[in-house]
């Protein structure tokens, strides 16, 4: 593979004809940024301080992080190779851990940071449940080794995270992570329970069906639900032979992978959407781990061909710097795609994705063929009510898009302020190909309202409905427009919206009310750049100007350098109605253009009537939101 820093084996395509990759390739990743890494650490091996500006939870949290999230990859390595470790990994992680707990919180070149509550830096607590996962999975090899004072010391710092106040979300399986190695080793008591218990309640109250959990009490729905939520109970589970556990958490994972397995473009990108993007190919986590524990709706080929599809997606692009690094960013670099909490080593919960290699080498995993993935097998438009997503696949340029019209990361004890925007959620859809523009910019895929020049955002995203028939789908909701500068919110001001998929179409229908006089609505379509073999389409239907516009975002996205953002215009006094057509393709226009595509459009009152070229009707209602689509 072109720009890979290190060596990889011979590609095969008799085996896996999509990718070339197979469980050889894997392991040379892993061995190969392993090696890169280490190259950081301590001369005690405590904690790996990899280049780079740090995150807001200071530079000895962050060598810990580097020391945690490799140490996954490499006991995924390991246990995955029944304990041969030609490279000598965990005698480097042993040596690591007897340095980092020996004199923990104290300032000097090894010692570990403590674990505290959440909002009192408590990112150790994260990378706890890397630490107990890795001594978990490599027991047998490296803590059944270890000095009795190295295995007290190691639990002590571990039960920090017992001791502790998590933060309100995917943070409370930390604890049960760590938890479930203890009582794994025969360290459990009341307070490893009390962790576990408390963890399950959690996670049973946040299932919202279909296989989808929130990340917390609000509605944050995003690639969290495979490579945390689901990923630790399902492993714990696995790992511990718990059947009865297995299969309850099984159930859920081959569910979420009915829809997530569809996530994934025919180059193997994930859908860009959600925070921590910068773990990159961790998003095949859940992949693999139904592969691995037969609880998925895919075959072991589809499943290869995603997870591996995935992984070579970044190996192209620059994921891994000149020197082996994992970057930060999405291909190469990249400020935008950030959090503040996001470090040098961030980018390593990648390692998630290795879990793919507890699957052994007979494992049909990596001997079936490679088969196509879901987006390659036809057109399809799906549906995800729980979350209140759409899914929207075109077989011809593989690309897939994302409606979303549920998930906002605004937390249930958050006001809905403009400062907050984050464009990883705001935005009406999301692509494999593209990604949001930064916030300083023109916003893709987004309607705003606008009041005495200001223009507003949407933060809490109220679901009204989705579903999804024979080649479409139709997913709703409303949102109450804020504004940056000004007064924060227009008192009635509401937006109700409605997109349909229908092919590579995006019917989007909105109906604003208590607009005050004066005010416009703006909105935009995806965001493209020069050289990307895109095009991005809008046609205004209804209550726009007839003539559209573009707008540039100089900081561009994730994909592209520099981006241009289609724009149309239109009036809002009172209540109005607002109907466009949106297309993104790859390397030429759709089939029929927008323009072409639908051949009427009526409204009347709370009941918008759009006719297809080819005959058909989409009706949408609101009061309640109802969606239908069939022959005229």
């Amino acid at each position: 593979m072109p720009g890979v820093p290190f060596a990889l084996p011979a590609e095969d395509r008799a085996s896996s004809p999509y990718t070339g990759c197979t469980r050889a390739h894997w392991e040379a990743v892993a061995d190969g940024s392993l090696a890169a890494a280490w190259r950081w650490s301590t001369p005690g091996g405590a904690l790996l301080d990899l280049p780079g500006r740090p995150s807001r939870s200071g530079v000895r949290s962050d060598g810990l992080e580097g020391y945690a999230r490799t140490f996954l990859a490499a006991a995924f390595r390991v246990a995955g190779a029944g304990g041969d470790d030609p490279h000598g990994l965990l005698e480097r992680y042993a040596r690591g851990l007897a340095a980092g707990t020996r004199t923990p919180g104290r300032a000097d070149a090894e010692s570990w940071p403590l674990i505290l509550d959440h909002d009192v830096r408590g990112q150790p607590m994260v990378e706890s449940a890397s630490v107990a996962l890795g001594l978990r999975l490599t027991a047998p090899w490296l803590w059944n080794h270890l000095d009795a004072g190295v295995r007290d010391r190691a639990e002590e710092w571990l039960r920090g995270a017992l001791r502790h106040t998590p933060a309100p979300n995917n943070w409370y399986l930390f604890p049960y992570t760590v938890a479930g190695f203890l009582e794994s080793v025969g360290r459990g008591d009341a307070e490893t329970a009390r962790a576990r218990g408390r963890a399950r309640e959690l996670l049973a109250g946040w299932y919202r069906g279909g296989g989808w959990y929130a990340d917390g009490d609000g509605r944050a729905f995003d690639h969290y639900n495979g490579w945390a939520l689901h990923l630790y109970p399902v492993l714990d589970a696995y790992l511990a032979g718990d059947a009865e556990s297995l299969a309850h958490h099984g159930a859920r994972l081959r569910a979420h992978l009915d829809g997530y397995g569809l996530l994934f473009g025919a180059d193997g990108a994930p859908v860009h959407f959600g925070r921590s993007l910068t773990y990159r190919f961790a998003a095949s986590a859940a992949v693999g781990l139904g592969a691995l524990t037969g609880h998925t709706p895919l075959s072991p080929g589809a499943s290869r061909r995603v997870a591996s599809g995935s992984l070579r997606y970044f190996l192209e692009r620059g994921a891994f710097t000149g020197d082996g690094l994992l970057s930060l960013g999405w291909h190469g670099p990249h400020e935008a795609t950030l959090q503040s909490y996001s470090g040098p080593a961030s980018p390593y919960w990648a390692s998630k994705a290795f879990v793919s290699l507890l699957a052994p080498a007979g494992h049909p995993l990596w001997t079936a063929v490679e088969e196509p993935a879901p987006v390659e097998v036809s057109d399809r438009v799906l549906s995800l009510p729980a979350p209140g997503l759409l899914v929207q696949a075109t077989r011809g340029d593989g690309i897939v898009r994302l409606h979303n019209h549920g998930s906002d990361h605004v937390g249930p004890h958050e006001a809905e302020s403009a400062a907050e925007d984050d464009p990883h959620y705001g935005r009406q859809a999301y692509s494999t190909r593209t990604g949001p523009t930064a916030a300083g910019n023109a916003a893709d895929n987004h309607l705003s309202v606008e009041v005495a020049g200001r223009g507003s955002v949407r933060r809490r995203i109220r679901p009204l409905g989705a579903g999804h028939g024979d080649g479409w789908g139709w997913a709703a909701s409303w949102h109450r427009p804020v504004f940056r500068a000004g007064p924060a919110m227009v008192p009635g001001l509401r937006v109700e919206s409605v997109t349909v998929a229908v092919g590579a179409y995006e019917l989007r229908v909105h109906r604003v009310t208590g607009a005050p006089a004066g005010a416009r609505i703006v909105q935009t379509g995806w965001a493209t750049g020069p050289g990307e073999g895109l095009v991005s389409e809008l046609h205004g239907l209804y209550g726009f100007d007839a003539r559209p516009g573009t707008l540039r975002a100089p900081q561009g996205t994730a994909f592209t350098r520099w981006a241009e953002v289609p724009r149309l215009i239109g009036a809002a006094d009172g209540t109005s109605v607002h109907v466009c057509l949106a297309a993104l393709t790859a390397a030429a226009p759709a089939p029929v253009p927008p323009a072409k595509a639908v051949t009427g459009v009526a409204v009347d009152g709370t009941d918008t009537a759009v006719t297809w070229a080819d005959g058909r009707v989409t009706r949408v209602r609101f009061d309640p939101v109802s969606v239908t689509h069939q022959a005229g």
